[in-house]
């Protein structure tokens, strides 16, 4: 394995970039080894390297406790101007890339990371020199760095999306072990001039503060605001007063500790016959009130890898078999609430008795729930205002999806004791205007 030097900046010149080449050697020899790092060393020269695609972006440095801001700075920066980032749209933008390369950093220090302000200087059609001194754009040095001056739309609008991410730990038996829940505010934003918009939730500690009903409340912990927020105001009575950055971003991200219990429960089971057959039996639950309903609800069941000759049969949906992921998936279209299915699924296994049959792939679950929120959390009002006076129309959207770690637990479909996990990955939707 060989590698080249597409592109090199040494911002503080204390370096010697023929250090380089000693790269790839300690790699390879690391990956031999299993002993891969995302730090690796040659004398005082330090490597912190992230690989993306078939690129390497590293950081090489004297100092061990450098970060790796400076590589993640440069990742997110080139693939929103280039979109595919690769070895050819490296080659194909040298000049852009270069001029990223100063802005962005001064010194070897992270400066202008923001690609929205980036873009206002440095187009993928290289910078253009103009006649006097170089100024930079307002957004550098202006208070609201995030947002220009002058913008104009013919219609004004702010599309929000509450998005929660749903972490469940669950026994056996069903109760609830860990429920958490983490959401992000994100705000699409068509809005002309520099407008301050203000977002009333239904914070518990607000309603505290001005002594309302707490019954239909949510307590937010570990609550990180863009830094267009007026923080000050917010510590002072809980408003979240803000001028909004043009485009998309993330205006909020919050945790709540609310409990919360599995939407659609699983169980399943495996019962062994002579002449190395199986059935897996699936029961489908679902957990929510029948005046709602779960869309493209799809289970994926984990069956070993030497499985054959599979035969189906649901009371709903329709179910197949994917070899080259080794599950079962069983597709129901509209699974109401308050509704209980079952998929029987048989095969031929000439390991019966092979150790793969205890394995532990969880049984996944997805599905989407319209008009249906889970954590509680309202978006009680979004006021524009802006000197002008346009109207303007705010859309609001709840959007629930299962988190990284979102899974509980249920009896093992090969054992049937209750070791084995499942993951429930849910999308719930709902869409009101303000």
């Amino acid at each position: 394995l060989s590698a080249q030097v597409l592109i090199c900046r040494n911002y503080m010149g204390n370096m010697d970039m023929n250090e380089i080449d000693h790269f790839m050697p300690i790699l390879m020899k690391r990956e031999e080894d299993a002993e891969m790092t995302p730090v690796v060393s040659h004398g005082s020269a330090h490597f912190m390297w992230i690989k993306h695609s078939n690129l390497y972006c590293i950081h090489l440095t004297n100092s061990a406790h450098s970060t790796v801001y400076h590589k993640v700075c440069f990742l997110q920066v080139f693939k929103e101007y280039f979109k595919e980032l690769e070895e050819e749209s490296i080659r194909d933008n040298f000049v852009t890339v270069y001029e990223l390369m100063d802005e962005v950093m001064d010194f070897g220090f992270p400066q202008t990371t923001d690609s929205k302000i980036l873009q206002e200087y440095i187009t993928q059609q290289g910078h253009k020199l103009e006649v006097g001194a170089p100024r930079p754009p307002a957004t550098v040095t202006n208070a609201v760095s995030w947002r220009s001056e002058g913008i104009k739309y013919r219609k004004n609008e702010v599309f929000m999306d509450v998005i929660e991410s749903v972490n469940l730990l669950v026994s056996a038996s069903g109760s609830v072990l860990r429920s958490e829940i983490v959401g992000s505010i994100k705000l699409k934003v068509v809005l002309s001039g520099m407008p301050e918009l203000r977002l009333g939730l239904n914070d518990k500690v607000l309603f505290e503060i001005t002594g309302r009903e707490k019954s239909k409340t949510v307590e937010l912990e570990d609550v990180k605001f863009h830094q267009c927020v007026r923080l000050s105001r917010f510590e002072n009575d809980r408003t979240i007063s803000f001028i909004p950055p043009d485009g998309e971003s993330e205006l909020m991200s919050y945790r709540l500790n609310t409990t919360v219990k599995p939407l659609i429960w699983i169980e399943s089971v495996i019962e062994k016959f002579s002449h190395s057959r199986v059935e897996i039996k699936v029961k489908a639950r679902s957990q929510f009130k029948s005046r709602s309903t779960a869309n493209n609800v799809s289970i994926l069941v984990p069956v070993p890898s030497d499985a054959d000759s599979p035969k189906f049969k649901t009371s709903t949906g329709s179910a197949k078999w994917m070899p080259e992921k080794n599950v079962v998936q069983w597709n129901i279209k509209s699974f109401p609430g308050g509704k209980e299915y079952i998929m029987r699924a048989h095969f031929g296994l000439p390991s019966v008795e092979s150790d793969e049959l205890e394995a532990k792939r969880p049984i996944t679950v997805n599905f989407e729930i319209p008009y249906f929120t889970v954590s509680g959390i309202q978006v009680r009002y979004l006021k524009i205002i802006e000197k002008s006076g346009y109207q303007a129309l705010p859309w609001v959207r709840y959007i629930t999806q299962s988190g990284g770690e979102n899974r509980h637990m249920e009896i093992d479909p090969y054992t049937n004791r209750p070791s084995q996990t499942h993951t429930i990955n849910g999308r719930l939707f709902l869409n009101t205007r303000s």
